[in-house]
């Protein structure tokens, strides 16, 4: 992938207490990192860094009705399963939920700035969208991937992609660095589209035609692709 020359940020998204943990990729480097309870400082830090791109890993919407939202259902019949999204009402009252809602308040606020990826093309920067390191991580491994070993796997698909990943000492980092990784693939047009406008997209890398060749083994796999 010829990577655009462009700032962009990766999202981990944490509960009260862990809170957001933040990257920011040029190229083939870590040029920054964050660490903060605070949503506001992480809308700041991108705006300073003038991010082009913002890949969040947590809901953009709530589910409209109570179930999974359509983006989650197509990723599990591509074996890629993930929290199912509840209502807002669910939500928001649920202790399990708080790091939804605090992703559902970052949304909130970087809206303004970051226009949050709607289907339409060609896309207008700066964007924000939602996405799931583990769907990226088998994205760019090319084949389906254990999360049992999630922080060997992804460090090791990150130095295939960028210089050095000494400075992402958690693993809340290290899915924040594949979160910003998949904003790069999103700028070049190479990226998977899951789910509806109504309930939310989740984006992640396309690369060497993994989900189309699983989708003809598996027929009740499905998404949509766009390149």
């Amino acid at each position: 992938m010829k990577t655009p020359s462009h700032t962009v940020a990766g999202i981990d998204v944490g509960g009260t207490k862990k809170g957001f943990h933040a990257v920011a990729l040029r190229e083939e480097c870590i040029v920054a990192t964050l660490a903060t309870s605070l949503p506001g400082q992480v809308v700041a830090w991108c705006r300073e860094l003038r991010v082009s791109a913002v890949g969040i890993d947590a809901p953009c919407r709530w589910s409209h009705t109570g179930r999974a939202r359509l983006c989650e259902r197509e990723l599990a019949g591509f074996r890629m399963s993930c929290f199912s999204t509840p209502s807002q009402l669910v939500g928001e009252v649920h202790p399990f939920y708080q790091w939804m809602v605090n992703g559902a308040e970052l949304f909130r606020r970087l809206v303004p700035q970051y226009r949050l990826y709607d289907g339409r093309t060609p896309l207008l920067e700066p964007l924000c969208f939602e996405t799931f390191p583990q769907a990226i991580a088998c994205c760019l491994a090319g084949k389906m991937l254990s999360a049992k070993h999630k922080r060997i796997e992804r460090r090791r698909l990150l130095e295939e992609a960028i210089q050095t990943t000494d400075a992402l000492t958690s693993i809340d980092e290290i899915d924040a660095a594949l979160c910003a990784l998949a904003a790069q693939y999103v700028l070049a047009g190479s990226f998977n589209v899951f789910g509806d406008a109504a309930e939310g997209f989740i984006l992640v890398p396309h690369r060497l035609n993994f989900l189309q060749e699983f989708s003809a083994a598996n027929p009740m796999g499905s998404s949509s692709f766009t390149a």
